[in-house]
């Protein structure tokens, strides 16, 4: 992935990164899981993996996504737009294994939806449960 967030985690956020976050229904979209210091992405329906991140120590502390890499198989996932994808890798971690509002993703997620699909009328709450599924009220 050409763009990555810009984020630091904290080491707190980063153990409970690494602890994952398994899918419960059908209605959740994302499986989470880690294995050392690479996270991995998964659909939850299919089990396609989606990103693959590596976190490295940030300079002053945390943790920070050093490389990733993102799906490109328009069957498998069908975004190929690298502002989405550096969003939905944030987002995933931030709303759905850490749990936290991400308000401003949110909102930056509806406006690319809204971009992308030419109509600015598409409802917020469709968006989110389509791109993130379930858990979009945490």
């Amino acid at each position: 992935m050409p763009l990555l967030p810009h984020r630091i985690w904290s080491d707190e956020d980063w153990g409970r990164i690494q602890l994952g976050y398994c899918s419960r229904d059908m209605d959740e979209k994302w499986d989470v899981f880690a294995e050392g210091d690479v996270v991995f992405l998964h659909r939850s329906w299919t089990g396609h993996g989606i990103f693959e991140a590596t976190f490295a120590p940030a300079d002053g502390g945390g943790w920070q996504i050093a490389e990733a890499v993102v799906e490109r198989d328009p069957e498998r996932y069908g975004s190929a737009d690298d502002e989405y994808d550096r969003l939905m890798l944030e987002l995933v971690l931030s709303s759905i294994v850490l749990g936290e509002p991400a308000q401003e993703l949110r909102e930056k997620l509806v406006e690319l939806a809204r971009k992308r699909s030419g109509n600015a009328d598409v409802p917020a709450g469709l968006v989110q449960h389509s791109a993130l599924g379930l858990r979009t009220d945490s």
